[in-house]
């Protein structure tokens, strides 16, 4: 009898757990499905917006004349009426850019992923920010902006121009790009673009895919003028 009893109990603790188990997986299922609807959501509603990504540098100590063209693109996109998308930095250009539509009156969207939060990395004052999973989702949602800027930056910057510049090139971007040539910085950068299409590595209106800004102004009206042709010549 007292076995019995026993056995009872073990049956009922192994209902229970798996009853538990169950539970807390269908808690994760539903968190998931949320998280993935919010996305969806959030995706749509920057799509709607205009928007501005800024690819920058957010290293410290850098020379005062990129600091004040990082101040003067964001006071500029604030001034537009537009929201300013950035990495979520809080030093540097980038930095500085948020501070300054910050301080305008604009809207500062920032996305960062994880382990950068983890590691303080994060500007904590802007009007949104957004936590991502990894470096791919991050670049995936900045990439949703009406218009891409890129100001200098060190080789993060380069990496998301020039894929930007490619996705433009493969239709899966349609937004204008503009690089922000503040101080020169991107000269060697631009003679390296028409080596490649001397060379035969582009095509020349692959000249096309992107403006050239000397002011912060001037980067923002090329940012959000309409945008002309969106086909170019195919690489094969």
């Amino acid at each position: 009898m007292h076995h019995a009893r026993v056995f009872r109990k073990a049956a009922t603790t192994r209902r229970a757990f798996t009853n538990e188990k169950m539970c807390r997986s269908g808690l994760l299922y539903f968190i998931v499905v949320v998280l993935r609807q919010f996305f969806v959501i959030l995706q749509a509603d920057m799509k709607t917006e205009k928007s501005i990504t800024v690819y920058c540098g957010s290293a410290a100590n850098l020379a005062p004349a990129f600091i004040e063209s990082a101040v003067a693109l964001g006071r500029a996109i604030a001034c537009a009426g537009v929201t300013l998308v950035t990495g979520a930095g809080r030093t540097g250009m980038m930095g500085a850019a948020a501070d300054a539509a910050l301080a305008a009156g604009g809207r500062v969207r920032g996305i960062i992923p994880q382990f950068m939060v983890d590691r303080g990395w994060h500007h904590s004052g802007l009007s949104e920010l957004i936590i991502t999973a990894d470096m791919h989702e991050r670049k995936k949602l900045m990439a949703q902006s009406t218009a891409c800027v890129a100001l200098p930056g060190g080789i993060g910057t380069f990496e998301e121009l020039c894929e930007i510049i490619t996705w433009r090139q493969l239709g899966l971007f349609d937004g204008n790009i503009v690089i922000y040539n503040a101080e020169g910085y991107y000269d060697p950068l631009l003679s390296m673009f028409a080596t490649a299409i001397e060379k035969g590595f582009m095509r020349p209106d692959h000249s096309r895919l992107f403006n050239v800004a000397s002011s912060a102004v001037e980067a923002v009206e090329m940012a959000l003028a309409t945008t002309g042709n969106k086909t170019f010549t195919p690489k094969f």
